[in-house]
């Protein structure tokens, strides 16, 4: 285990922006994302870091940028330290495993989400509706159940501490117009069927993700994050049973444990049990072992 990274603070670069958990660094033609150890719950950042969470979502998003290319470009340019600017080099040790240099992009002003299986702020809606995000869905499903097919529920992308608000396809098309709206929705289904099915054959469920474009030009290309336990939920295929919430590798065992001591989901956050801290360490490790096949070195 290394030690805990909660905030970066590379004095010779320009920081362009903190979200929840990456430090994002300007440095002229390109970006530096940095994953910190940060973990945030109903958009609220914990005051207690996860001990290599940074590293680890930063090799499972590589690992997946790789195996999606074919299917979108991707921001990536490295992950390589070595390939990085030599500005970048004082900060070596706490950029290694951590760090990609990506594209610069001006990021669409949507979440792409992508559900298999109804769960969540989805369940929520669909018990008081029966739909999602304008989506009509069959009756009498119960928490957890597979959809018979992955719908595309876009969300808005607000800022720090506020909470994303799901929107219906009308909206994204206001927001994004009808052309691009229909190659994200495609771009995201097919992204989710092709990584959901793949991480079924390791023993993982997929039950849901978000995923984010950007343009370049005229390129539409996937940034951020893919298919980690941060912007998705992981649940073990081995003991997966429709009907109520799920075991889970991702950050649901953090927000059980907030609503299990009535958190009032305002900040700040209140401090995690070592307990919570290390066993949520372990799952997101179990993630990236079980389907990576690698566990880097953690």
């Amino acid at each position: 285990m290394t030690a805990a990274v909660s905030q970066t603070d590379f004095h010779n670069l320009n920081l362009l922006k903190r979200g929840k958990v990456r430090d994002i660094y300007d440095l002229g033609e390109n970006l530096l994302l940095v994953a910190t150890d940060r973990i945030s719950a109903f958009d609220v950042v914990m005051p207690d870091p996860i001990p290599d969470k940074g590293i680890i979502l930063t090799q499972i998003s590589l690992f997946w940028f790789e195996v999606t290319k074919s299917i979108v470009e991707n921001h990536v340019i490295s992950a390589d330290v070595e390939d990085f600017p030599a500005i970048c080099k004082p900060y070596a040790d706490t950029l290694h495993g951590r760090s990609m240099l990506v594209k610069k992009t001006e990021p669409l002003p949507i979440e792409c989400v992508v559900r298999g299986y109804i769960s969540g702020s989805g369940w929520k809606s669909y018990q008081e509706s029966q739909s999602v995000c304008g989506i009509k869905l069959p009756p009498n499903l119960t928490e957890s159940d597979q959809l018979p097919e992955a719908i595309f529920t876009p969300s808005t992308k607000e800022e720090l501490g506020a909470h994303d608000i799901n929107i219906d396809y009308e909206e994204t098309v206001n927001r994004i117009g009808s052309d691009m709206a229909s190659t994200v929705k495609d771009l995201s289904l097919t992204i989710y069927r092709k990584g959901s099915e793949m991480a079924a054959q390791k023993g993982i469920i997929i039950a849901d993700t978000k995923f984010e474009f950007g343009r370049m030009g005229d390129r539409l290309i996937l940034i951020d994050e893919v298919l980690t336990p941060d912007s998705s939920r992981f649940w073990p295929k081995d003991t997966y049973k429709p009907g109520g919430s799920q075991l889970s590798f991702d950050k649901q065992y953090v927000r059980d444990h907030l609503i299990s001591i009535n958190y009032n989901r305002k900040p700040p956050g209140p401090s995690l049990p070592e307990e919570i801290i290390r066993n949520t360490r372990k799952k997101y490790l179990e993630a990236l072992v079980q389907l990576t096949g690698d566990s880097y070195g953690l």
